[in-house]
């Protein structure tokens, strides 16, 4: 199951007391203070981990908690630090406080790691009160305690092209052979029920990450299918690719709602660098083919992901858009 929003509550470890006590020992009359000062709290730690790709666990366990710091002990003794609790978290997940809305960290990288929470200092033991008027103390401090909040963590696949589509537009199709990914294909609208992520070959030791997310209809923005969902998963994505059915009644009007659509919701993904791709010309006569083609831009690129026609210059496109953006 695919989950890319989840709310949960954390909780650092409260620093340890400190300590009251006073030396004692045969022969040594009046030793002194020698509270020592208590343990500090564990902090709450989130690492970007690439193994993962869903916030699934995190959907059935909602509060984490670090480990108390110990209390000081006699003879100067220091309690013991907490453990700080670790989070591993897909890359691409952001994490917001819910209470000030303000966006934490962005774990957009491989082992990227932050503190979250902060575990609570420990209190000092009375030793550390000794002075020179007030040589045998009798108090100690409390230890502080942890920080704790309530965290939005939402993710967003990081991918290099995103393909953005009507149902049953070919566009898991696409994915499915130009990578490894395996994203459930069949003849009827929203098989895609969650985006698939796959490497896509482009040349030799060249490749980028392709992301397909389920498709979009007409008011996905306002809440309508399953794509608006999804949509922040291509917020990221550096190249847009529209994949259009050659099909479609009218392909021009088609590729207007989908970049409404994608407006209505963001309005910077207007002027994403994007691809236009026309799907599944082996479905047509090569006539009906060209007469299609003379009444659309000269830019839109024509591919069958079935019989690989067009390959090469898809791939050839989404390289020279990419390069693009990298120089």
């Amino acid at each position: 199951m695919f989950i890319d929003y989840v709310e949960i509550e954390i909780k650092a470890g409260n620093g340890g007391h400190g300590c009251v006590g006073f030396h004692t020992e045969k022969f040594v009359p009046k030793g002194g203070p020698d509270g020592g000062d208590g343990g500090h709290g564990g902090d709450v730690v989130v690492v970007a981990d690439s193994h993962l790709t869903t916030l699934l666990d995190y959907r059935y366990k909602k509060k984490y908690k670090a480990e108390n710091g110990q209390p000081g002990q006699g003879s100067l003794k220091t309690g013991k630090s907490g453990e700080s609790t670790i989070l591993r978290l897909p890359v691409g997940t952001i994490i917001k406080d819910l209470k000030t809305n303000q966006v934490l960290i962005d774990l957009d990288k491989e082992n990227k790691e932050f503190v979250i929470a902060r575990g609570g200092k420990g209190g000092h033991g009375n030793a550390f009160y000794k002075s020179p008027t007030n040589q045998a103390p009798r108090k100690a401090q409390d230890g502080f305690p942890g920080e704790q909040k309530q965290l939005s963590l939402e993710l967003k696949l990081l991918a290099d092209v995103g393909l953005v589509g009507l149902p049953n537009a070919g566009k898991s199709t696409i994915l499915a052979t130009f990578s490894s990914a395996r994203p459930k294909i069949a003849d009827y609208p929203f098989t895609t029920l969650q985006p698939n992520l796959g490497i896509v070959k482009l040349r030799e030791f060249k490749s980028c990450v392709m992301a397909d997310i389920p498709g979009l209809i007409e008011g996905a923005s306002k809440g309508k299918g399953l794509g608006h969902q999804f949509l922040r998963h291509i917020q990221r994505t550096g190249l847009l690719v529209y994949v259009i059915d050659i099909n479609e009644p009218n392909i021009l009007d088609t590729y207007q709602i989908l970049k409404s659509e994608l407006g209505n919701y963001d309005s910077r993904l207007i002027n994403r660098p994007s691809l236009v791709v026309i799907t599944k010309i082996d479905t047509v006569d090569e006539s009906d083919l060209k007469d299609i083609s003379k009444e659309l831009p000269n830019d839109y690129i024509y591919i069958s992901a079935v019989t690989h026609k067009g390959a090469k210059k898809f791939l050839g496109e989404i390289e020279d858009c990419l390069d693009k953006q990298r120089n």
